[in-house]
Parts: structure tokens; C-alpha cells; sequence
């Protein structure tokens, strides 16, 4: 079964911090948690990623820290992701401990040939779909792409990008491994709830 991967956004959260995203997502049933924050420094990024990664550890869940390699070795997380022009996958993966989880953003079939050659455990199309969540995102790469990503590679491949509860299903069928989203747990009235609505589409 696909697993769900929710991205932590205290913008897009209704005043919820990343510490309490983390508890109701896990609380629905995520699989994954990633901590992401552009504009917070260090130190206050690492204070989140251990309180996150508590949560996480208590409910059995992956925590991710997103772009931030040295905090998440320095908190221990599971892993890192990593986007184009973050630290290259293969320099990462020389300095990862053993059994430390590297996933990349990618959008064509030859980005994600070149993550998993390079080390990454899995690579996530990004964005399947035109998305708000993400100022920075490109135009979806629509559902063939990921399909064709799926057949080129041999690791997991994951899906973000505007994905709500009416495309998930889509999502799955199109071969994805994970589902990631934003504001579809982190925006909802009840994001607990609607975490465990995206776990029952998956099913």
C-alpha cells in the first residue's frame, strides 16, 4: 500500500505549529513526516526538527528534514530530502550514516535516473499537479510523467503537487509509492481527520 507523506507549513496551517502538524498528521495515520521551513534559522530549525522527530518516534513514523542535510544528521532524523539545487545526492549519500534515508525532487525521467544512480532511496515527482502550496514550483508534470518515472527506476517513487482527495486515488493508480502533501492535511479544519481520509483512499 502507498504510504502518506505529510510536509510540515506553518503559513498554510490555520496557527498550528510544525510540532502540532506532526501530532494530528501522525495521529490520521501518516507514514512520513517532513519538517520543512525556508525561513527559519538554524538553531530554531533544529529545535522543531527535535520536537518533530519525538513525535514521530512515538507514533512509528519516518521524519524527514527537508533541504537541511547537517540538521538532520545533527537530530538524528530518518532521513533528508533533497531538491535540484540543494547538496548533490552523492555528496550526501558519502556522508550519510548507514541506513540514513535520501530522497530527491525530481521532474523529468532523467533527473530520477540520475538521483537513483547517485544514491537516493527515493525520488518524488514534483508537482504532479499545478500547486499554490509551493511559490517556487514548476507547472504539474501530470500523471504520464509519473508513470514514465515509475518504469525507469527501481526505487520508490513519491508524488507531490497539488494532490487532494479527489486526484489521490489517480495518484496511486499511476504508480505512485507515496503520496505527499501540504495543504490537504496541513490547511483542513481537522487536519488529523483528513489525514486519515487520505490514508483510506490510498487503501
Amino acid at each position: 500500500m502507498a504510504k502518506l507523506y505529510v510536509v510540515t507549513d506553518e503559513g498554510l496551517s490555520n496557527g498550528l505549529s510544525h510540532t502540532q502538524i506532526a501530532e494530528l498528521s501522525c495521529k490520521g495515520g501518516t507514514d512520513i513526516v517532513q519538517l520543512r521551513d525556508k525561513i527559519a534559522d538554524d538553531a530554531t530549525f533544529a529545535r522543531y526538527a527535535r520536537e518533530v522527530k519525538r513525535v514521530c518516534d512515538r507514533y512509528g513514523a519516518w521524519f524527514i528534514v527537508n533541504d537541511r542535510f547537517d540538521i538532520a544528521l545533527e537530530t538524528e532524523a530518518t532521513g533528508a530530502h533533497l531538491g535540484q539545487s540543494d547538496m548533490s545526492i552523492a555528496d550526501a549519500r558519502a556522508r550519510a550514516p548507514e541506513g540514513f534515508v535520501l530522497g530527491c525532487s525530481v521532474g523529468s525521467v532523467e533527473e530520477a535516473l540520475k538521483a537513483e544512480a547517485d544514491g537516493a532511496d527515493y525520488v518524488a515527482l514534483s508537482p504532479v499537479f499545478d500547486t499554490k502550496s509551493k511559490s517556487d514550483a514548476d507547472p504539474g508534470h501530470g500523471l504520464e510523467m509519473l508513470s514514465a518515472i515509475k518504469s525507469a527506476v527501481k526505487i520508490p517513487v513519491y508524488a507531490i503537487g497539488g494532490i487532494n482527495k479527489d486526484n489521490a486515488g489517480s495518484v496511486v493508480d499511476a504508480g505512485a509509492d507515496a503520496i505527499c502533501v501540504i495543504s490537504a492535511v496541513v490547511s483542513q479544519k481537522d487536519p488529523a481527520e483528513a489525514a486519515a481520509s487520505l490514508k483510506r483512499i490510498i487503501a
